[in-house]
């Protein structure tokens, strides 16, 4: 069985893709163009502030967590990206950040949880076996 802290990679680039989901999610439900390129516009200072949070948390010992790391990333994720978005002219408004955050913990949180829930209980069910 691979342990969670060998899991990073994939865990890391799961953060990446549901990141990129959600820019593309936003943009094709504001019919913004281009939802491929765009939502890599939409998504970068999101991935930024996960890519600190990553580093910061040092995530890659702990990847799977929900406390702290993932906490950390979506937080930072969340927080960091909204004042990328501010500086660099695009647009943060409440309904967006609500948004943001809530739909980032969901999937940032969300699939961690599940993903560690499984492993723990094949682990139990090797034990058993």
């Amino acid at each position: 069985m691979t342990s969670p802290s060998r899991l990073w990679i994939p865990i890391a680039i799961a953060d990446v893709l549901l990141i990129l989901v959600f820019a593309a999610i936003g943009r094709d439900a504001h019919a913004r163009g281009d939802i491929v390129s765009g939502a890599f516009i939409t998504a970068w200072p999101f991935l930024t502030g996960a890519a600190l949070a990553w580093l910061a948390a040092r995530a890659w010992r702990t990847p799977l967590a929900v406390w702290p790391t993932g906490v950390l990333v979506w937080i930072s994720a969340v927080l960091l990206g909204m004042l990328l978005r501010a500086v660099t002219g695009q647009t943060v408004v409440l309904p967006f950040v609500i948004v943001a955050f809530i739909t980032l913990g969901i999937f940032l949180l969300g699939y961690r949880a599940v993903t560690a829930l499984w492993l723990r209980i094949s682990r139990r069910r090797q034990r058993r076996a």
